[in-house]
């Protein structure tokens, strides 16, 4: 399968499923006439499938060896992305960054195999919004003494985090940008009614 058909099969799964159009706040506060829930995508096989064959890819070309984020969207692709690498001898590894520090056991942060200093890692999410998540998981790996060689989402709301992000020093990949899904007012006409 080539990076186009993944990349449009993918397409066609987030439009379908992952866009919801209505009145909704967001994490950041902010209201929004539509919703990008990738979770719709990312657990589900197929789509997460495809979202792990991109990121793996990427992996492979920055010389990245752990992938992960912040809980709860990055669980699911840096799962995948470690499990799918998992057939060879350069197996990546992945990595939870809690909301918050446990209170109890070993007290981490971080979950999975320790990261290491100066280990070249990738942080995943579904969306991008104000790119928070992004820059609270990277104050946690940076913490490790790993470094972060990209962020990659799977939608990029474009309000606003990738401008974060690279004011942070974090370069982005989105697999896509919502620019390439239609427009909430022209999804509502299409919506069949009642």
């Amino acid at each position: 399968m080539s990076d186009a058909d993944i990349r449009e099969e993918l397409r066609e799964l987030l439009a379908t499923r992952a866009f919801t159009y209505g009145d909704f706040v967001l994490t950041s506060g902010r209201r929004s006439d539509y919703y990008v829930d990738g979770k719709q995508v990312t657990l589900d096989g197929r789509g997460l499938h495809l979202v792990a064959m991109l990121a793996l890819q990427r992996c492979r070309e920055l010389g990245v060896t752990a992938v992960g984020g912040l809980t709860l969207g990055a669980d699911p692709i840096a799962a995948a992305v470690a499990a799918l690498s998992g057939g060879g001898d350069d197996a990546l590894t992945a990595f939870i960054v809690r909301k918050e520090v446990k209170a109890h056991g070993t007290g981490r942060a971080i979950e999975g195999p320790p990261l290491r200093p100066g280990q070249r890692v990738m942080l995943v999410d579904d969306t991008l919004t104000t790119g928070g998540t992004f820059l609270q998981a990277q104050e946690r790996v940076r913490e490790t003494g790993a470094v972060v060689a990209e962020a990659l989402c799977v939608v990029d709301r474009e309000e606003g985090g990738a401008d974060a992000l690279r004011a942070a020093g974090i370069p982005l990949l989105a697999l896509f940008r919502r620019s390439e899904f239609p427009a909430p007012h022209a999804a509502l006409r299409q919506t069949p009614r009642g």
